[in-house]
């Protein structure tokens, strides 16, 4: 059988809560468990908080979770203390121009060209404003203009992605992008463009003490040599909602392809396939295995008794 991430985080949520409610005696307090939904669109963190779960319920000391990952072997598991992933931004612009026959341009203005100019402009935009050390991305992932080779539009749409950790390098960041793109349209003496931001994520930064706290957990009920630490990535995760409701948060990767698996793309010179991929499937059996023994251990480890 295939599985998804999403099954196994599910039904590693479910196991692991079936475990602290069978075995009550071994710790005290109270435990929260959260199926929450929509994590792909990054809304399902929101909405938990906007409907006000800590308000109604209690607010947890410390909030776990983890995720599978496809290049990470079975029986084997990630932490990252301080930035882990990214702000996730996106960025609508529609560069206007003035529309008709391609054999005058000198009568019109072709918004296409405005875009061409803007996407080579926002390249230098991390390399030459942003402080070198400071992670940050953007990307155009999509640019649509035109009807046919002899006619100039009247619109040229682009839609990026931007990624950044801290708040103040997002704000330069998504600044810069709407001042390049009014110089061009000011260049071309055309109207200003259009500029939708849109929030997808805050950036998820794993509580110093919390990771360091659960890593000797890890170590211990799956030995050292099966926890690593992990690099940040700019991906983006909505589990980071809960660390900006002042919450301690560790958000650790799971390892969910057998290293047989894992060795035989190395001799093939490709990389694994990735979480999205409709060639990627974890094993299902160790890696529910070792996400529950983790996660078990990380609950029994909070709750302990004093």
């Amino acid at each position: 059988m295939h599985a998804c991430g999403h099954d196994i985080h599910m039904t590693n949520l479910i196991g692991t809560a079936r475990y602290m409610a069978e075995h009550r005696e071994l710790w005290s307090g109270t435990l929260m468990v959260i199926g929450q939904p929509a994590e792909e669109r990054g809304d399902g963190a929101k909405a938990v908080s906007t409907d006000g779960v800590f308000e109604r319920f209690l607010k947890p000391d410390f909030a776990v979770v983890l995720h599978v990952s496809g290049d990470k072997a079975t029986g084997s598991v990630g932490v990252l203390p301080g930035y882990a992933l990214a702000n996730v931004d996106s960025v609508d612009i529609r560069m206007k121009g003035r529309g008709g026959h391609g054999s005058a341009p000198h009568t019109r203005i072709n918004p296409i060209v405005q875009a061409a100019q803007l996407v080579m402009s926002l390249q230098t935009i991390v390399s030459r404003e942003i402080k070198s050390i400071e992670p940050a991305v953007v990307t155009v992932g999509s640019i649509h203009g035109g009807t046919k080779h002899n006619i100039i539009g009247n619109e040229c749409d682009l839609q990026l992605t931007v990624r950044s950790y801290r708040e103040s390098v997002r704000r330069q960041v998504l600044n810069a992008i709407q001042r390049k793109a009014k110089a061009v349209a000011l260049s071309f003496d055309t109207p200003q463009p259009e500029i939708t931001i849109s929030e997808g994520t805050p950036s998820l930064r794993n509580d110093d003490d919390l990771t360091a706290r659960l890593k000797k957990v890890f170590e211990s009920t799956l030995g050292t040599d099966k926890v690593s630490v992990d690099e940040p990535s700019m991906g983006g995760e909505d589990f980071s909602r809960y660390g900006r409701e002042g919450v301690p948060i560790l958000m650790y990767r799971l390892g969910s392809v057998n290293q047989s698996r894992l060795d035989r793309f190395k001799a093939l010179s490709v990389p694994p396939p990735s979480l999205h991929s409709s060639q990627y499937y974890p094993d299902v059996e160790p890696t529910l295995t070792t996400g529950i023994l983790t996660m078990t251990g990380a609950a029994l480890k909070l709750l302990e008794k004093t």
